[in-house]
């Protein structure tokens, strides 16, 4: 039984005519005669009474209008304490350089939207940092990019991100076909959002980590998620990369590609803020992919503040990968966000 069905019901015999309620409800006779027939089969009895000058309620039917019109009061009046006692507290969230340049604004605009009365506290640091900072409670919640979680953590499997190799035009020993620059073609955005580039993903622009031995690599260190990642990825490839540079901030790293010093391997996310002058050639081998894990303390150490964060964080960060504002990345169980992709 829903609300819906009882609002459906004391209308009709308010109004003593399907057509009239119906028309009052804005929906169609048919669809309202509809619930009103489950509504009657799920109480295995008639409520109505159906006849040439309209409706009237049977005895049940009087007996059930009474209770209806009192449980559609008493759940205004929860909505209305629900509205009137808005959510607030304090929430913090780690975010990494890479995501919080597509998922920042996004995601702060969407908490001032649905709770301002929660303050938010951001974190922009490696994941590294952000996996100790959630170890020391310093984080209620933050975007990982390794699995072996805490015991003490709450992990979600949010998305996966296509890796890029990342160069200046006309950089040497830059191995597959000339690419364009990756600005072309700013992907659509919500206002306040990064300009994430339309990343080339098409089978011509792609090439393997095998084909990086000779290629100048500026890279993060080892200690952080994704530089983890691209080692055991090389790894596999049975590639020892040409590390010429390791830079743990977005922005040197990125300005020191910009500047023709190397090339880099990074998310398309790394694009966001600046990616006039380079172009991004996706990276095909199969492992060559970063999860995106949302950790969190466990549930019952998380204030109502917090758990709200984290559900307002997924819904966002996915609602993203499905609208393709955020571009390069692919939602979990295979289900592709981009059909280049």
């Amino acid at each position: 039984m829903e609300l819906r069905q009882l609002r459906y019901f004391v209308r009709v015999v308010e109004a003593g005519s399907m057509g009239r309620a119906a028309l009052d409800l804005g929906v169609v006779t048919s669809a309202l005669s509809q619930q009103i027939s489950r509504l009657e089969g799920e109480l295995s009895t008639r409520l109505l009474q159906r006849g040439p000058g309209g409706v009237k309620p049977t005895d049940a039917g009087l007996a059930f209008l009474r209770q209806a019109q009192l449980a559609l009061r008493h759940a205004d009046a929860a909505a209305g304490a629900a509205q009137q006692a808005r959510l607030a507290g304090q929430v913090s969230v780690g975010l990494a350089p890479t995501t919080a340049a597509v998922l920042g604004l996004p995601f702060i605009e969407a908490m001032r939207t649905r709770y301002p009365d929660i303050r938010l506290h951001l974190v922009e640091s490696l994941s590294g940092h952000l996996a100790a900072m959630l170890n020391a409670r310093q984080l209620d919640l933050a975007l990982l990019f390794q699995g072996e979680a805490s015991r003490r953590w709450s992990v979600q499997h949010l998305l996966d991100e296509y890796l890029f190799v990342i160069a200046a035009e006309g950089l040497p020993g830059l191995p597959g076909p000339k690419a364009k620059s990756a600005a072309r073609t700013p992907s659509p955005r919500t206002p306040g959002a990064a300009r994430l580039p339309d990343l080339h993903t098409s089978g011509a622009t792609r090439l393997r980590l095998s084909q990086l031995a000779d290629l100048p690599l500026i890279l993060p260190s080892g200690p952080h998620g994704l530089r983890a990642l691209l080692d055991i990825a090389f790894a596999r490839a049975r590639v020892k990369p040409r590390v010429v540079a390791e830079i743990d901030g977005l922005a040197l790293l990125m300005d020191t590609v910009r500047a023709g010093m190397g090339a880099t391997v990074q998310p398309g996310a790394a694009l966001a803020r600046q990616a006039v002058g380079l172009i991004a050639l996706r990276v095909a081998d199969p492992h060559a992919r970063r999860p995106n894990l949302l950790a969190s303390l466990n549930d019952d150490e998380l204030s109502p503040a917090a758990l709200a964060a984290r559900v307002v964080l997924t819904e966002v960060a996915r609602g993203m990968a499905r609208d393709g504002r955020w571009s390069g990345v692919v939602l979990p169980r295979g289900r592709k966000t981009n059909p280049e992709a």
